[in-house]
């Protein structure tokens, strides 16, 4: 008696219960989003040149002076507390934190004329992350969502990841399905106990026990579903189907698994959040996934720039120089394009705290793998860094450029709601000079 009301009371779970137990929950928020299918046009669109992003987000607003920009020959209130280094490229300095990367810049490209007019961290950031100004009209879908919606999943590996979870709003799906959002990885891949969630289901379910629940979970779903369309009950319907899908890949648990790695690769990373990131966001896009995200580190620095410095860049250097040195050992670089990106930049001269302030104006950026050019600096800014001297690059022909790589045709138009069509990059065009 006893076991058959145990029984009956686990059939009672109401909805959000078993959702929770099944360990599908925390895949990515789900909202009640209006979405309708892209708009097919017949365009032309060039074969793909590479299969998936590594996106490094660095959040605050990276100064390029102290880091890719460094401006050796300018007062002293404009070059700022720090010294720089000579790269193997002639003429080109990089900040003295820049050390290792100074030895693999014959791999990368950097561009120094990176410019836009959002001065504020959310609205840069948007703008970074989706390739749109901020609009209060609507809410733009983030470059992995797009990528996700337009080239789907490969080998079992969710399209679309975030290291170690969504740093802010702009990485979700805007105005399209909540379907298309980011797999968060959940915690700090440096961690001893590391582990993904929801990639395995609760150890205290036996196998009956989760057919059981996965059975419950498709009858509710198929009642929501026949009352109705909404994108939220959609979209949750496809995110427990791939939970499922993930939890039964031995493929997928494969590729999260950073403890397969030796500690020999897993030191040269550096055991730290952002080498022990950078490690696994190789390991996911060499399986499979389309887009990965990271956002490490605090690039903020209204005072005390050198110390933030000091702080911050070294642990990216050895990070960001392991990985461009691994996937180009491992023939992944011509296919894998990893972007360095930040909000903005900062002010051209050192304030009152020893920190620069927040400046779009001019900025920089790194990019590698694809097509993109290896051991070339791409655009000026002048002496002080206060303008574009050279080849202004916009963040709409930044995007498109790799989008265009991808196989993407960012010219097409993805339907909003309210029936609206809306380019995935609006007035951009493909930077052929930054393209080998």
């Amino acid at each position: 008696m006893k076991d058959n009301q145990t029984s009956q009371h686990r059939l009672s779970l109401n909805r959000r219960s078993v959702l929770k137990q099944s360990g599908a929950i925390g895949l990515a928020t789900v909202g009640s989003t209006l979405y309708a299918e892209a708009k097919k046009e017949p365009v032309p669109v060039e074969p793909p040149k590479a299969k998936g992003i590594i996106n490094i987000f660095l959040s605050g607003g990276l100064a390029a002076q102290e880091s890719w920009d460094p401006k050796i020959y300018a007062p002293a209130e404009y070059r700022g507390p720090l010294s720089s280094i000579q790269t193997k490229l002639p003429g080109v300095h990089l900040s003295q934190y820049l050390s290792e990367t100074a030895k693999i810049i014959d791999k990368i490209t950097i561009c120094r004329s990176m410019t836009h007019g959002e001065a504020a961290h959310e609205r840069g950031t948007h703008n970074m992350m989706t390739a749109y100004r901020p609009s209060p009209a609507i809410q733009f879908p983030s470059v992995g969502s797009i990528i996700s919606h337009e080239l789907g999943a490969r080998n079992e590996l969710p399209p679309y990841v975030c290291i170690p979870n969504m740093a802010n709003e702009f990485q979700g799906t805007g105005y399209m399905s909540s379907s298309f959002g980011p797999f968060s990885v959940g915690d700090d891949p440096n961690k001893k106990d590391f582990k993904v969630r929801d990639l395995e289901a609760p150890k205290d379910l036996t196998p009956a026990e989760d057919l059981q629940r996965r059975q419950l979970l498709n009858i509710v779903n198929q009642e929501f579903q026949k009352h109705s369309k909404d994108d939220g009950v959609i979209a949750m319907e496809t995110f427990y189907k791939k939970a499922y899908e993930l939890m039964g890949s031995a493929q997928a648990r494969e590729a999260f698994d950073i403890n397969k790695e030796t500690n020999e690769m897993r030191d040269r990373y550096g055991r730290t959040p952002m080498g022990q990131g950078f490690l696994l966001a190789r390991r996911l896009v060499e399986s499979g996934s389309r887009y990965v995200s990271l956002n490490y580190g605090s690039w903020d620095h209204h005072e005390n720039i050198k110390g933030g410095i000091q702080k911050n860049l070294p642990h990216f250097d050895k990070a960001f120089a392991s990985l461009i040195q691994d996937l180009d050992s491992r023939g992944l670089l011509s296919e894998t394009i990893v972007l360095v990106t930040s909000e903005f930049g900062r002010t051209p001269k050192i304030n009152k705290d020893g920190g620069r302030d927040h400046y779009p104006k001019v900025y920089s950026v790194a990019m590698a793998g694809g097509a993109y050019k290896r051991g070339f600096v791409y655009g000026k800014s002048n002496a002080t860094s206060t303008e574009v001297e050279e080849d202004p690059l916009t963040v709409q022909d930044f995007a498109a450029t790799f989008y265009s790589q991808l196989g993407i045709d960012y010219r097409k138009r993805i339907i909003a709601p309210g029936n609206r069509p809306i380019d995935i990059v609006r007035q951009g065009k493909v930077c052929e000079d930054l393209l080998a």
